[in-house]
């Protein structure tokens, strides 16, 4: 191969063993670079070369020069691979979740960025634009929650970069100036507080307001039982069809329990119910008359059960916590430990971890403290009464 060096070293001109074109190539901007110069004469090409060489020179002075994949292109590659890696193991709402905050979000801001431009600083940018346009838009800033999402979402991402070699390492996407966040529990239900919220839809479902809402007042009053017996999430209740129900009678103690086939946020898992859980779905399937593929819930009554909560004084607990739906799983949860469940048990059949439980569940259970174990005591031994050595027992001590 015949090299020719021009510009001290810089640049350089050569032709391969078979090609008729020359080629040119220098180092800049931390990274080499090449171009044919489509001459075939050595003098046109040095001039190419010469031309090619000063233009990147300019380029980089100016910092137009940018190389590497951008943020778009990593996020595309990004919804390509989760899609189809996560398919049956992941909720197809959740992973159409993350490109609602790409498109939405990220990319309006990271879109035409590289992903080697993304940086820390970057990020805490991130953050204050998305607080100003929440301000802009719905007067209140984006719930903290959301924006934990959008960044595990921007993680997912320059992770999916940093796999395929556009990006050498991850920046740190933590939040700055955070105070370590106090941990409240769950808004859940008491067991008095419990019952007073089953009288009062059983109440509602015998007497309705006006006989039109007869049938929504049944449908919420069993959805209250069967919910706060299963651990379901409302996500998790909202999917689910008569066919992934079925009673049976459970080996262990005898009673008659549902079994379901749960289709949530984590993919498919399985749930046991309590033996409160079976007459409300028998009086669902005799209500309704079901095939095997209608929804066990067609409808949400949210309306209803705020209603109620605000008739008997239920719908904030004391720390100011609204109640929800959701509220009826954190009840099952608690009711369970408090009943003396094995925690690793309830994590399994409420598809959760053992530790969401301890951090958010039962660090507020008066019943999951031993008493007993707290209140020991070491017996006092009693003390010894030295004995006072007189002149004359140590004198007759020598004999």
């Amino acid at each position: 191969m015949t090299d020719h060096e021009l510009m001290g070293g810089r640049l350089h001109v050569y032709k391969r063993e078979n090609s008729r074109y020359w080629q040119c190539s220098t180092y800049l901007g931390g990274r080499n670079r090449r171009m044919s110069t489509k001459e075939e004469g050595l003098a046109q090409a040095k001039d190419f070369a010469e031309d090619w060489y000063l233009e990147l020179k300019v380029k980089h002075k100016r910092g137009e020069m940018r190389d590497g994949k951008t943020f778009r292109e990593a996020a595309a590659q990004f919804t390509r691979e989760y899609e189809i890696i996560t398919q049956g193991q992941r909720n197809p709402q959740y992973v159409k979740e993350h490109g609602r905050r790409l498109e939405n979000h990220l990319l309006p801001f990271f879109g035409d960025k590289l992903v080697s431009e993304i940086t820390p600083g970057l990020v805490q940018e991130y953050r204050i634009y998305r607080r100003e346009k929440a301000m802009e838009t719905r007067g209140k800033p984006a719930a903290r929650n959301t924006m934990h999402q959008e960044i595990v979402t921007l993680r997912h991402v320059l992770k999916t970069a940093n796999r395929h070699g556009w990006l050498t390492f991850l920046p740190d996407l933590s939040e700055p100036y955070r105070a370590s966040g106090k941990i409240s529990h769950r808004a859940w239900f008491s067991p008095e507080e419990y019952k007073k919220l089953y009288a009062a839809t059983r109440r509602r479902a015998n007497k309705p307001k006006r006989p039109r809402f007869a049938w929504e007042s049944a449908q919420l009053h069993d959805y209250v039982l069967f919910m706060a017996n299963t651990g379901l999430r409302p996500d998790e209740a909202a999917r689910l069809e008569f066919r992934d129900v079925a009673i049976v009678t459970d080996e262990a103690t005898g009673e008659r329990i549902l079994e379901i086939e749960v289709r949530g946020k984590r993919g498919v898992g399985y749930c046991k119910s309590t033996n409160g859980a079976v007459m409300p779905f028998e009086r669902l399937k005799k209500r309704n008359k079901p095939e095997p593929t209608d929804r066990i819930f067609p409808k949400t009554h949210f309306i209803l059960f705020n209603k109620i909560l605000k008739e008997e004084n239920l719908k904030f607990d004391r720390e100011g916590n609204p109640r929800t739906f959701y509220s009826l799983r954190h009840t099952y949860i608690c009711l369970r430990l408090m009943e003396g469940a094995d925690i690793y048990q309830i994590a399994k059949n409420c598809r959760t971890s053992v530790e969401m439980i301890e951090k958010y569940y039962a660090s507020h259970i008066k019943t999951s403290l031993d008493a007993a174990a707290i209140n020991v005591r070491r017996p006092k031994n009693p003390k010894k009464k030295s004995k006072k050595v007189t002149t004359k027992d140590k004198d007759n001590s020598t004999h």
